[in-house]
């Protein structure tokens, strides 16, 4: 028993420290990679590495003066990438093992993207919410509640109409519209294209601050695009969306795994 443990010891806990701490280090690097935050990365790489240089090298001065900076420097980091901040642990809530939700089946995404097929060849602007693992309720609160199922013809009679919920999103949870006419937030990116309206930015904003994937449809171009984990898929075809919508909502794949490329 005593070699066992002296074994475990010696051996199996350090093997165990080193494998934790490095899956750890990974999924913080993916979520922060997710939202975008490499300055936020390289802006701490590069404090640690003056740090460093001044410890080596024993400059006593500045040395010091980071010593004396250290406190006000950290409440700087935190209010210049405060989104990056706020996005990290939004998407740390995300991790699958925390929660788990009712799916999107294939048959509703089929509708889904048939509606905005319809509405891309009438030139109509539209939105449309996946839900996935986060809670999308502040954002429902905003809209209608129509709790209907899924269906092509309902879909385009919102959109494809001026009606009163044509200028928001719809919020589509398992086999329901949950809600109709939502307002989504806009994104705080800085290189988004100047041809983007406001629904391409309403939509980059709703996949920088949740799991969800949202479909849009252009109202200038008819062109139809996903944007989900904090990036814009612009102007997929067909069978892009039905691959894509299957991976990430009906499967519940995480980007990496449905092995899409952001463009």
């Amino acid at each position: 028993m005593e070699s066992f443990i002296s074994f475990f010891s010696t051996y199996i806990r350090p093997f165990l420290d080193v494998v934790v701490l490095a899956f750890l280090i990974y999924q913080v690097y993916r979520i922060l990679l997710q939202n975008n935050a490499l300055p936020a990365i390289k802006g701490v790489v590069a404090a640690a590495a003056l740090y460093a240089i001044a410890f080596i090298l024993k400059l006593d001065t500045i040395l010091w003066i980071l010593n004396r900076l250290a406190g006000a420097l950290i409440i700087i980091v935190v209010i210049i990438f405060q989104s990056e901040i706020r996005n990290f642990f939004i998407k740390v809530g995300q991790s699958r093992f925390l929660q788990r939700r009712h799916r999107t089946i294939g048959t509703e995404v089929e509708s889904v993207v048939s509606a905005a097929e319809i509405l891309s060849s009438m030139k109509r602007g539209a939105l449309m919410v996946f839900s996935r693992q986060t809670g999308l309720k502040n954002i429902i609160d905003t809209g209608t509640i129509l709790n209907a199922d899924i269906s092509s013809s309902l879909i385009v009679t919102i959109f494809g109409k001026d009606t009163a919920l044509h200028d928001g999103a719809i919020i589509i949870s398992g086999k329901k519209i949950v809600a109709a006419g939502c307002f989504l937030p806009l994104s705080e990116q800085k290189g988004i294209r100047k041809s983007f309206g406001t629904r391409h930015r309403a939509a980059l904003g709703t996949a920088e601050t949740t799991d969800a994937v949202v479909l849009i449809v252009s109202e200038e171009t008819g062109a139809i695009s996903l944007a989900y984990n904090s990036n814009l898929y612009y102007e997929l075809k067909h069978d892009e969306l039905l691959s894509t919508l299957n991976n990430l909502v009906v499967l519940g794949l995480t980007q990496s795994d449905s092995g899409e490329d952001e463009e």
